[in-house]
């Protein structure tokens, strides 16, 4: 598939306008206060995975609504008590937490590691997930992507999304972890998730950013049928004239829109002949990104001219863990 988007001179330069909500940061705020209070963290209980080198937990923390959310927590073995900066991981479209083994990268690398399983997903890549959505009865098709499509309170999004900055809370709860230090990591959904928490967790520490999903949506559903995209189309071509409904909802879950809020350092990757999450939409939201933070954070975006999806794929992984090195500095 050759490059289908902007050419790299006005990708360079891709800030289009966006069509904002006016209560945007009050439906965020309201929602991520809007939940029972109490302590992120419900319980860890030790996993036994037959890796020497690596200890892992099984835990439980609350996310959107109180709901109970799992995850998988692992730290080296050999690093004993002493406090690690943390990477939180969020998976990819219809995938769960799957197996604690699949992921160990970013543990290798000397950093405790919570990879968050995505609710109500899980049935369509890798090994599964185990947790439910209690909430996924509002009008909308199968897909993640469009439950809850005609209403921004209904959407899917709206819950994992919550998940996904009540799992910053969890991991900083967790021993042996040190809270000042915790950056936000994905790729496709898991990249949009981690560009939704920087811009909602203002003291995060870092963000790793490739292929994001949600990123520029009303381009990407003009340019694309392909994965979750294509999932919206389908939906609005059987209901017909719901697509403002739609648009709006929408709008409350827009990358670029959290982007701009973002103030921690940013490392971006992109494919330029992803047809999946086009790359003008990544490069939307790296342009515009901490552009309301009052500051300038510090970003870099990495490039693939001749990759899709995929993006850079463990060259781009080896550039991550060089950038954040950099950020954090040695241990």
């Amino acid at each position: 598939m050759p490059a289908f988007d902007l050419p790299p001179t006005e990708l360079a330069h891709h800030r289009p306008d966006l069509d904002e909500p006016e209560d945007f940061d009050a439906f965020w705020r309201a929602t991520l206060t809007g939940s029972p209070a109490g302590e992120p963290l419900v319980s860890a209980h030790p996993v036994e995975t037959g890796l020497r080198l690596t200890r892992t937990w099984d835990v439980t923390f609350r996310g959107f609504g109180g709901d109970p959310v799992r995850a998988w927590f692992s730290r080296p073995a050999g690093a004993g008590d002493r406090p690690l900066p943390a990477v939180v991981e969020y998976a990819g479209y219809g995938r769960g937490r799957g197996l604690p083994h699949e992921r160990l990268t970013w543990v290798a690398a000397g950093y405790a590691h919570l990879l968050m399983d995505n609710r109500g997903q899980g049935d369509q890549y890798g090994c599964g997930g185990d947790t439910p959505d209690p909430h996924a009865d509002a009008p909308g098709g199968p897909g993640p992507a469009v439950r809850g499509l005609l209403d921004p309170h209904d959407h899917h999004y709206r819950r994992l999304v919550t998940d996904a900055v009540r799992a910053v809370a969890a991991v900083r709860a967790l021993p042996g972890v040190d809270p000042a230090r915790v950056a936000a990591v994905g790729n496709s959904q898991g990249g949009g998730l981690a560009l939704a928490v920087a811009g909602l967790v203002p003291d995060l520490a870092a963000a790793l950013v490739s292929a994001p999903l949600l990123c520029g949506i009303r381009r990407a559903l003009d340019l694309t049928d392909t994965g979750p995209y294509g999932e919206i189309a389908a939906y609005l071509s059987v209901h017909r004239g719901a697509e403002g409904a739609a648009y709006r909802t929408l709008s409350y879950l827009e990358g670029v829109s959290f982007a701009r809020r973002a103030h921690a350092p940013a490392h971006f990757g992109v494919g330029l002949r992803d047809t999946v999450c086009p790359p003008s939409g990544a490069y939307a939201a790296f342009n515009r990104y901490g552009e309301l933070s009052g500051a300038a954070p510090r970003k870099e975006i990495r490039a693939y001219p001749f990759n899709g999806h995929e993006g850079g794929d463990a060259v781009h992984v080896r550039h991550q863990l060089a950038w954040l090195a950099g950020v954090w500095g040695s241990d």
